[in-house]
């Protein structure tokens, strides 16, 4: 009769099938809307962009954990989920050698040097993204549509600049609505569509890959200071409706500081993060230079969660309570 071995460890006690190229797998599949509009309407010059992100922050960490002799986890998604985050927050037009240098930021800097994967302290893809920001300002804010990919206006031209609705609201005007929730619209590569993000979102969801308290608060949030904005400025300067549908909030909100890594993960420490979140979006979006504020609110609240989950933890049953005398 064979005998039947107990594992014998302690609590928590967790049942729980997923693992990390499982949970990885299922966010770039919730990523797969959000990318399918963004080569619809950018053609080649973003599925370019898209490969090249991909391919080098996958070769980044093979040959980094070749050359320090760990073994290889480039099979698990997580590069392959950094390069395809770092590259919907792109432009079309920036140079292929920019977003090289932006993968290769990603990988080794920001995740391989501090342990690899689950060590990192904030999000590789938007460290990555405000690497480039930051070097090279110009290219990463330039939406430039080139001759054949002009899907907005249906004519040929040798090239088309064109602000981002964002940058239009910030400056006083307001594009179409419509256009900005299905995604005929200039921007990144995958923030021209709401619907195709919030189709990803609801995936995630469903599959409990992501909680609900994050994304909602940090929404929600965003959303009260806007309007508290809009009260103490006596007008509508910053449209909500044009605020939460322009720019990467939607993608940040539920792709990004989601992460597991570089998130809070108590109940209470994930509502306080979020609320961080929209406080942080407020400040970057009507005080700041830029339109957006996204990524650069992430990377600062990413340096906050230890000290968020320090007050959050919830003490042992029975420490520190006082005696009944």
């Amino acid at each position: 009769m064979e005998e039947k071995m107990l594992h014998v460890s302690t609590s928590p006690h967790v049942r729980d099938h997923s693992s990390t190229k499982s949970i990885m797998r299922d966010v770039v599949i919730a990523l797969i809307p959000a990318t399918a509009v963004g080569i619809y309407n950018f053609r080649l010059s973003a599925l370019l962009v898209i490969l090249t992100t991909c391919v080098t922050c996958i070769l980044a960490e093979y040959i980094w954990q070749r050359c320090m002799k760990q073994p290889v986890t480039t099979g698990d998604f997580s590069a392959l989920l950094t390069g395809l985050l770092l590259a919907l927050n792109l432009p079309t037009t920036i140079p292929l050698w920019m977003c090289i240098l932006g993968g290769i930021f990603a990988i080794i800097v920001a995740k391989q040097l501090f342990g690899g994967l689950g060590q990192n302290f904030m999000n590789p893809a938007l460290a990555g993204r405000c690497f480039m920001m930051l070097s090279f300002s110009g290219a990463m804010t330039s939406f430039t549509v080139k001759q054949g990919q002009n899907f907005m206006y249906g004519i040929a031209v040798d090239a088309t600049s064109s602000a981002t609705p964002l940058a239009q609201v910030k400056e006083g005007g307001l594009p179409d609505l419509t256009k900005m929730f299905l995604g005929n619209t200039t921007g990144t590569i995958g923030e021209t569509s709401v619907a195709a993000r919030l189709l990803g979102a609801i995936y995630l969801m469903a599959k409990k890959i992501i909680d609900w308290r994050i994304p909602v608060t940090y929404i929600a949030s965003f959303a009260v200071f806007d309007l508290i904005y809009q009260a103490a400025t006596g007008g509508a300067s910053y449209p909500l409706l044009y605020e939460l549908c322009g720019g990467g909030l939607i993608l940040g909100a539920f792709f990004m500081a989601t992460d597991y890594v570089t998130s809070p993960i108590t109940p209470r420490g994930k509502v306080i993060f979020g609320i961080l979140l929209g406080l942080l979006t407020g400040l970057f979006r009507f005080f700041g230079e830029s339109a957006e504020g996204v990524s650069f609110a992430i990377i600062i609240a990413n340096l906050c969660v230890p000290l968020i989950e320090r007050f959050t933890v919830p003490k042992p049953f029975g420490k520190e309570g006082k005696s009944n005398e």
